[in-house]
């Protein structure tokens, strides 16, 4: 186990957490989360509502909390616990059955009156990309991704391992119509920015001093013109010609560091 004085109570809750965030997601069927960080990260957020923890000895050995008395607990074995996530799945000895989290509204992420950027994901469907771009906003305090509720992967284990926490921390809204979305970020003052390897001006060029919200495609079709109708301006990375293009889950880590490290005047 850690150390006594690292120790949090790894507890979920029904309620809103201060600062939490929801999916929207409609299937309200089970969530099953399997690795450290994403099981942990459940754990800790007291808008997680749990079924059932099976792990190994050694899974529990590795939280860095105490499971309260009465958890639903149930110790396995490696190979039983691999029979219950995806195949090859490296569960790291813990599998968590939980309740999908609650939806969360595009205003609610507009209401913060911060300057953080959002940023919105035109059909990025690759449960990998979603989560490693959550975890990219994680580490530089994004306000909220935000998707079309049709075309963007469901909550889950794959994603969850991928983000490695991130998905109990960064507002998902979940809409359903992306262009829709925009106009309502445009009206709450937000500098609308689709990225493509298409644009004129670099993305440095195009920041502004506000707040931003970047719009990012699927790979290889990029952004639907309806979407990219929406956007203020339109910017690209200024990468080498040896490469067409970027994954869109580096793509997104660059921008948005490119924006958390911009000089404003």
């Amino acid at each position: 186990m850690a150390k006594q004085s690292e120790k949090r109570n790894l507890r979920g809750r029904a309620g809103r957490m201060k600062g939490g965030r929801g999916s929207g997601r409609t299937n309200k069927g089970a969530v099953r989360l399997w690795g450290r960080h994403a099981v942990e990260a459940a754990l800790l957020n007291p808008v997680r509502q749990h079924r059932k923890l099976w792990a190994t000895h050694e899974g529990i050995e590795s939280l860095c909390g105490d499971l309260p008395p009465d958890f639903p607990l149930e110790y396995a074995g490696p190979e039983d616990l691999a029979r219950l996530v995806a195949r090859d799945a490296p569960h790291q000895g813990l599998v968590l059955e939980c309740e999908p989290l609650e939806d969360l509204h595009l205003s609610e992420v507009l209401a913060s009156d911060d300057n953080r950027p959002i940023l919105l994901l035109d059909q990025v469907t690759d449960p990998h990309n979603v989560g490693a771009i959550l975890r990219s906003a994680a580490a530089f305090d994004a306000a909220a991704i935000v998707t079309q509720d049709r075309h963007a992967p469901p909550e889950g284990g794959v994603l969850a391992k991928s983000a490695s926490g991130a998905l109990e921390k960064v507002p998902w809204v979940r809409v359903v119509n992306l262009s829709r979305a925009l106009e309502e970020i445009a009206a709450a003052g937000y500098w609308r920015i689709g990225l493509t390897g298409e644009a004129e001006a670099t993305l440095a060029e195009a920041l502004p001093a506000g707040p931003v919200a970047l719009v990012l495609g699927a790979e290889g079709e990029g952004m639907r013109a309806n979407v990219e109708s929406h956007c203020d301006a339109l910017a690209k990375l200024p990468i080498s010609e040896a490469m067409e293009s970027l994954n869109v889950s580096n793509a997104a880590a660059i921008a948005l560091y490119a924006i958390a490290t911009r000089v404003e005047g």
